[in-house]
């Protein structure tokens, strides 16, 4: 077997090396990332979408970068009101790299930072509202919070999209004290309906009772006018006769006697002998 002369190797080594170079130096960059090149050790450009080249063995793709929306969830988080009640909120933020060399030259981990200031700003504005304008606000706080972090962010070369609050809802502690403060408040309405409604009733109790008065005593009247118009002409009709007026005050006197033994109080009821003779005494007659 014949060996391989030391030019066929030196040309094969060659060859090989040739690829590696061309490997190195071209850089075909997918569709929704941006690759950060570093030339010995330093930024010195941004590849975009397609096919790049860069000088082999100096420049180095460092960072590889989605410029796709990214989704961040915004942990939970206990904020508290300027009533003093607690909140548990959480959030979620939208958000674009438009310069990728910011985004990882100019902060840490953007990601984590973005979270950070997210929760730092939310407890901020929550801080400064009471707890039924937090519970009713969403989108003034969703604003409020935009305007906060824009410009913090843009500073790394990020923009946001949106941001969204995903929950705002009282502690355990604070859902039980509302409850608690619900159900006095349906009793507390629940009293003043029944007090009116008595009252009311107590009302038209009386009413009732004062009409009631007012008709008898008009009856009570319109009878007694009746009776004098009666008697006057009772006392019309018989002059100085008095058997007529004997036997009208008879009658009434036995009539009243009569319910006065059908009353329950009544024990025993007694009647003149000379009934006459009694109704002439009434007169004022012998």
């Amino acid at each position: 077997m014949n060996q391989m002369n030391p030019e066929m190797i030196l040309a094969i080594a060659a060859f090989i090396l040739l690829l590696v170079t061309v490997a190195k130096g071209v850089r075909q960059v997918p569709q929704g990332f941006k690759w950060v090149v570093q030339r010995l050790g330093k930024y010195n450009s941004t590849l975009n979408p397609g096919l790049n080249f860069i000088i082999p063995y100096i420049d180095v793709v460092e960072f590889k970068v989605t410029t796709k929306d990214i989704v961040l969830d915004i942990p939970s988080q206990e904020v508290i009101t300027k009533d003093n009640a607690v909140l548990i909120t959480n959030a979620v933020a939208y958000i674009n790299i438009v310069s990728p060399e910011k985004a990882v030259y100019g902060v840490e981990d953007y990601v984590i930072a973005i979270q950070t200031l997210v929760q730092t700003s939310l407890r901020s504005i929550v801080g400064e509202m009471s707890l039924d304008d937090a519970l009713s606000s969403r989108d003034h706080i969703k604003a409020k919070l935009k305007a906060a972090i824009s410009d913090d962010i843009s500073d790394w070369g990020i923009t946001l999209k949106t941001v969204e609050i995903q929950d705002i809802n009282p502690s355990g502690t604070m859902q039980k004290a509302m409850e608690e403060q619900a159900a006095a408040e349906r009793g507390r309405r629940a009293t003043v309906t029944r007090a009116d409604g008595d009252k009311q009733a107590a009302i038209l109790q009386a009413e009732g009772e004062l009409e009631a008065s007012k008709r008898e005593a008009e009856a009570q009247v319109i009878l007694a006018e009746a009776s004098k118009r009666a008697i006057t002409k009772v006392t019309e009709a018989i002059g100085e006769k008095e058997m007529p007026v004997v036997y009208l005050l008879g009658e009434k006197y036995i009539s009243s006697l009569q319910n006065l033994s059908e009353s329950d109080n009544t024990k025993f009821v007694v009647f003149p002998a000379d009934i006459p003779a009694a109704i002439q005494g009434m007169m004022g007659k012998k």
